[in-house]
């Protein structure tokens, strides 16, 4: 019984470790979990689907259609058709012209096949086409944002891990410096409001570190959720946002390209948003919309034929109570004369829709040309921050060492010594900040870029 009771213990152990422990994740693996488990990408896998269904009804209604039909009737009982005949015996004077059947049977295949009319099947197949290509692109531009969400959710991730890394350093250097002032002040060197302003800097780096810690389970719950992960995993991200900056990092200078390359860059860009490609089979679908609409000026002209197999047949006179075949071949046309304008009043409303859609379109480009020129300037102001916050850390940790040492010697006040980590850690969560801020507008200037 012990055994079974440790062993027990030990089952329910493994999963409590296992909890605790932190899953290791890169950029490319959290955002390959997120394409794999987004519900928001699979229903726009399912509207692409949906549209290429309908692309393939269209075209089917341009084929002929092959129907089966069969149906038994009982009807009331009625007396035969007789004809009565002024004839002498031993003639008989009564003619049963047609016996009646109570019991009739059809069985019925029919073919019919659209001849013209007037281009309306032929623009209902033009439109599902765009509508499905429209889609698919509508699919790609989903996965471009899901791909930027994710990635703005890792990077916020690492973010508030590296502000909580930097509050702790700062923590660790007040407690060092209270260590010294606490000193200073046994041998009565300092005074006691001394000691209480480094214990007040330290409670108020306390409540930032508690900040921080919480904005990193917000930053991980968002993140999981994201990617599809269970609730309470703990992900440790392990892509360094320097990965991405190494160029500003290194003080390359990073340009956003000569004003003379930059109508070529945005017009490649341009051509290549899932957006814009949307957009314009969309208008595509309308200018089909349009020839369906004006379809019911032509007239519309069917071929159409059945085999009959009936019992009895009605083409037999006088019926008989037997299955019989017979066939017809037939072709009709039909033309609206007079509908009350209903056909004017169709295609109105489709150059409407028509109008609509280019003026979405010449929206969606403008605002891609903000979107493009923006984050091109955004990677360029970022990098230069990234520079020049990276140079103020080395500044800062100079002049924090330098004001300890003049502190230590008695040649510095203890503000003085606050003062230079109060500035260190500026400087430090301004170098974190700008590297997540150059990963991401990274991120962003892909996405506008249509990569």
């Amino acid at each position: 019984m012990p055994r079974k009771i440790a062993a027990l213990m030990l089952i329910l152990a493994v999963p409590a470790a296992a909890a605790g422990q932190k899953r290791a994740l890169t950029l490319d693996e959290a955002v390959s979990l997120g394409l794999r488990n987004s519900p928001g990408l699979h229903a726009s896998q399912m509207a692409y689907e949906a549209a290429a269904a309908r692309a393939m009804e269209a075209a089917a209604d341009r084929l002929p259609s092959l129907r089966f039909s069969g149906g038994y009737t009982r009807l009331s009982e009625v007396p035969p058709f007789v004809v009565s005949l002024p004839l002498p015996p031993p003639y008989p004077s009564q003619f049963e012209v047609s016996p009646v059947f109570f019991d009739n049977v059809s069985l019925r295949l029919s073919v019919q096949q659209p001849l013209f009319t007037g281009f309306r099947l032929q623009a209902g197949r033009e439109a599902a086409l765009f509508q499905q290509r429209s889609a698919g692109e509508d699919k790609d531009q989903d996965k471009a944002d899901f791909v930027l969400n994710v990635k703005s959710a890792y990077w916020g991730l690492v973010r508030a891990g590296r502000v909580t890394a930097v509050v702790d350093e700062n923590l660790a250097q007040i407690d060092s410096h209270l260590k010294d002032v606490r000193a200073l002040f046994a041998q009565g060197l300092v005074t006691k409001s001394e000691v209480l302003r480094v214990e007040v800097q330290r409670a108020n780096a306390e409540v930032m570190r508690l900040e921080a810690e919480s904005s990193i389970d917000v930053a991980l719950t968002r993140l999981v959720s994201l990617i599809g992960l269970p609730r309470g995993t703990d992900i440790e991200p392990t892509t360094p946002p320097e990965s991405v900056a190494s160029a500003a990092f290194s003080g390359t200078e990073i340009a956003p390209g000569s004003a003379e390359d930059e109508p070529v860059i945005i017009e490649s860009a341009l051509s290549s948003r899932p957006d814009l490609k949307s957009a314009d089979f969309r208008i595509g679908a309308a200018e089909a919309g349009v020839k369906a609409a004006r379809a019911g000026w032509y007239p519309q002209v069917y071929f159409s034929g059945n085999y009959s197999y009936l019992r009895p047949n009605p083409r037999l006179m006088p019926a008989q109570g037997k299955f019989y075949g017979s066939w017809d071949l037939s072709v009709s046309l039909s033309l609206d004369v007079w509908n009350w304008r209903r056909t004017k009043h169709q295609a109105d409303q489709a150059e409407a829709r028509l109008a609509q859609a280019r003026d979405a379109r010449k929206l969606l480009e403008d605002q891609a040309v903000l979107e493009i020129t923006q984050g091109r300037l955004g990677v360029v102001k970022a990098g230069k921050r990234v520079r020049v916050s990276a140079g103020a850390v080395g500044l800062a940790e100079e002049n924090l060492r330098t004001t300890r040492d003049r502190f230590r010697q008695g040649m510095a006040l203890n503000s003085d010594v606050l003062d230079a980590e109060v500035a260190l850690l500026q400087a430090r969560l301004n170098r974190t900040r700008a590297a997540i801020d150059f990963a991401l507008a990274e991120a962003r200037l892909e996405k506008a870029m249509g990569r």
